[in-house]
């Protein structure tokens, strides 16, 4: 048997295993704005919404990420727009668009021409199934996310602690609010492949949670999530490939387990460091 084979299998997990690393960047860096802002019902409305977008991708024959981009972003301006200019409360408007989102996803794909993938696939994720152009468009969103991080990141920090006293001090929040849900719009989009649009969520925001429990400086936060996820992807995949799992399930499984296990170290550290308080 030729080389094809195995070079073609040692190709796929490859890019299986760049694609997740790369999510991890994109994921520990606004993962910990979600967190520390509680957004984290936003952004699963995000996440959801974005199967609309795929469904009309697969309905009028063009690039499924788009659609997802297209569909993702919308959702954020539109979130950011009536949350500023109505009296809407967000979790209302978010709850709206996620149904829409689903729904109108369900009956583009029931209408597409063609074959089109399992809407399992779609739900949770096709890792498997990365290509080169793929990753270069990981690799071009996740850049430009870390730039716009970089280059507002005191804004951004101003109206995630204290959203009043930035928009007294003349910080345009209503603008910065917005761009900060563009950019998990974007970082769910990257999601897409690696866990899917239902187990999006769980890695945008675990692994800033675990961060959280040991340092509560931002930058620090930033930098300690985007190693915990990468660990947990990493882990994950692994367990996929060994055992022959769909990765979006054993890379979620390993959060949650990881997030317990945290918790509780972090109880018992606390005891013990009690226990050796000297009394007085």
């Amino acid at each position: 048997m030729s080389l094809l084979g195995p070079l073609a299998e040692f190709a796929f997990i490859r890019n299986m295993f760049i694609a997740g690393l790369l999510a991890s960047v994109a994921c520990g860096i606004i993962g910990t704005y979600v967190v520390v802002k509680r957004l984290v019902f936003i952004s699963g409305g995000i996440a959801h919404t974005c199967f609309g977008g795929i469904g009309l991708a697969y309905l009028l024959g063009f690039e499924p990420i788009l659609g997802a981009v297209l569909f993702a972003v919308g959702t954020a301006v539109t979130l950011g727009i009536t949350s500023m200019k109505t009296r809407l409360r967000e979790d209302s408007t978010i709850g709206v668009l996620w149904v829409m989102g689903m729904a109108l996803g369900i009956l583009f794909i029931t209408k597409a021409p063609g074959i089109v993938p399992d809407p399992m696939t779609i739900l949770f994720g096709s890792i498997v199934l990365v290509g080169s152009r793929d990753l270069l468009f990981m690799v071009g969103l996740t850049i430009a996310i870390v730039l716009v991080v970089v280059c507002m990141y005191k804004q951004l920090l101003a109206i995630t602690f204290d959203e009043e006293f930035a928009k007294i001090s003349g910080i345009p929040t209503g603008s910065l609010y917005l761009l900060l849900l563009v950019l998990i719009a974007l970082t769910v989009v990257l999601l897409l492949r690696v866990v899917g649009v239902v187990l999006a969520i769980a890695l945008l925001t675990i692994p800033a949670t675990i961060s959280g429990l040991f340092t509560h400086d931002m930058k620090r936060m930033m930098g300690l999530a985007v190693v915990v996820g990468m660990v947990l992807v990493t882990i994950g995949l692994s367990l996929s490939v060994l055992y022959d799992l769909d990765p979006g399930p054993p890379i979620v499984i390993v959060s949650c387990v990881s997030l317990v296990l945290a918790l509780m170290g972090k109880r018992l550290w606390s005891r013990l460091g009690q226990r050796g308080v000297p009394a007085r």
